[in-house]
């Protein structure tokens, strides 16, 4: 298989307050959008990856994780806590050594942002 590009497919139970989460409360940029003005389907930069927020779900996503690196968690996660956003766990450093803090999108669909220390091997070229 040569994957040429890919997204993550998010299926709301509604639209515009997942819209409204992930652009104004996460305050994700827009990579594109689409559909009719009134209800538009919106594709965010996520680093390297792509988040498409479109369509509606009768239920909430179930089984979905996002992994957002970010440069500083404990700044991220205040100005998140600030705007309300559902805390689910406090960050931390963990065992395999990255601070990561867990939130919720409006659906309950969780949001791990992570940063990786200085002194992380995943920091350090492997080669």
């Amino acid at each position: 298989m040569d994957v040429l590009s890919s997204r993550v497919l998010l299926r709301p139970t509604d639209p515009a307050r997942s819209r409204a989460f992930y652009r104004d409360v996460l305050e994700l940029a827009v990579y594109r959008e689409f559909g009719p003005a009134e209800d538009p389907g919106l594709v965010f930069f996520l680093g390297n990856g792509l988040l498409e927020v479109a369509g509606r779900s009768d239920e909430p996503p179930r089984g979905l994780s996002l992994w957002l690196q970010v440069r500083d968690v404990a700044t991220e996660f205040e100005r998140l806590r600030s705007a309300g956003v559902r805390v689910l766990h406090e960050p931390r450093t963990e065992p395999w050594g990255l601070v990561e803090g867990w939130v919720a999108d409006p659906d309950g669909v969780r949001i791990v942002l992570v940063e990786v220390p200085p002194d992380h091997p995943l920091r350090r070229d492997q080669r």
